[in-house]
């Protein structure tokens, strides 16, 4: 008899965590009608969802918006990513939550002049996810896969490091800030001490 396969405990936490806000659930259940090619669900719902119920409060409290990625080198307009943005609003627009779309293709075209800093083309929404501002954050999920390049044990332990791929000081101390207003529990260090992997279901 074959046992069954072993289920890591952390990330099993961590899908029930992330479903336990309403509107990640909707948009998973939504996934295939969204059609985004190389599509994520990133960033402050992931993690700022499980912050919150660590904190114990509810699911959404405070989310300002919900990150779609997705890669379509393509067509790098800003046209055509507003009629990806209008068609994801449309889809999801019952849901009474801001969702904001980037295709990760093109992201270098503005960042700089936005955020002041260089960004280098990129390979893929992968790319996009690896390149947060603080290596804990960096997450994505999509019905049966979860993308945790830095792992999820840093996410749960609220442990705040700058990103080598991204070490843009200035901005990464305003990110610490203001989470640390709202989650007064994370603690900053000076290192990334988490492994890089991959988790997948």
């Amino acid at each position: 008899m074959t046992a069954a396969p072993s289920v890591d405990p952390l990330l099993a936490r961590f899908l029930a965590d992330v479903q336990a806000n309403a509107h990640n659930r909707a948009i998973l259940d939504r996934w295939e009608a969204l059609a985004l090619p190389e599509g994520w669900l990133v960033a402050g719902c992931l993690f700022q969802t499980v912050w919150n119920l660590r904190s114990g409060q509810p699911a959404t409290a405070s989310i300002k918006d919900y990150d779609l990625f997705y890669f379509d080198p393509d067509d790098l307009s800003r046209e055509a990513e507003q009629r990806v943005q209008a068609r994801v609003e449309h889809l999801l627009g019952d849901l009474g939550v801001a969702v904001e779309c980037a295709n990760q293709a093109r992201v270098h075209l503005w960042y700089e002049a936005d955020f002041g800093e260089p960004y280098p083309p990129l390979q893929s929404a992968r790319d996009g996810i690896d390149r947060f501002l603080v290596p804990a954050t960096c997450v994505g999920v999509r019905p049966g896969e979860v993308y945790a390049p830095n792992g999820l044990q840093g996410l749960y332990d609220g442990i705040l490091t700058m990103n080598p791929l991204t070490p843009h000081r200035a901005l990464f101390e305003k990110k610490v800030a203001a989470y640390r207003a709202r989650w007064p529990w994370v603690t900053v260090a000076s290192a990334a001490s988490a492994p890089s992997v991959a988790s997948a279901i």
